[in-house]
């Protein structure tokens, strides 16, 4: 059977969740203030989209593709990033809120989060080499045995990275939240 093939079509104000999205490949397609909480994407590939203003809380990523996607003001608690395909896997984040987010051994080399909120969000053994987050909020993110060489932290907050389990190499932090990287010292830093 012939997997459906959408291209350059614009879904606005649609709620997945009564109808839907047709297990596919969608390429150059936008998503607009569309309800995807809880909706079942396993196995959709998207190539090339743009979500703006959604809200896919929740939402099955097993074997979902994202190649070359953006997300801009979206809603995306508790997702289960590593269950995605790992296959030319491509992210960008602006003005997202991420919570609870698992991005767990997932190999993001370069990744661009531009003014979300991570709180909580899972980085363990993740590939982060090169990432940007750009005034994230970071409270209670984990990072352990992850690769954050190059990362740039500067205008990062409420991070807590242990230098010991984690690869920082030529990362860029900024006081006074590198103060984070002390953390497990129990010490107190004015």
């Amino acid at each position: 059977m012939d997997r459906p093939y959408i291209e350059d079509k614009a879904f606005e104000k649609t709620r997945f969740s009564e109808t839907p999205l047709e297990k596919g490949d969608y390429e150059c397609c936008t998503f607009s203030s569309c309800d995807l909480s809880n909706a079942d994407l396993a196995e959709i590939r998207f190539i090339d989209c743009s979500f703006t203003a959604c809200n896919l809380s929740n939402a099955e990523l097993t074997k979902t593709s994202f190649q070359d996607v953006e997300f801009k003001e979206c809603k995306m608690l508790g997702l289960h990033f590593q269950k995605c395909n790992p296959l030319g896997l491509s992210l960008r984040f602006e003005n997202c809120q991420l919570n609870l987010a698992s991005f767990y051994r997932l190999k993001l080399s370069g990744i661009r989060f531009s003014s979300c909120k991570l709180e909580e969000a899972d980085f363990t053994e993740a590939d982060l080499n090169g990432a940007l987050f750009d005034q994230c909020d970071l409270l209670n993110a984990v990072f352990d045995n992850t690769l954050l060489e190059k990362a740039d932290f500067t205008t990062a907050n409420n991070y807590v990275i242990d230098p010991e389990n984690n690869y920082l190499s030529g990362a860029k932090f900024s006081l006074p939240s590198v103060a984070g990287l002390l953390n497990k010292y129990d010490i107190d830093i004015k």
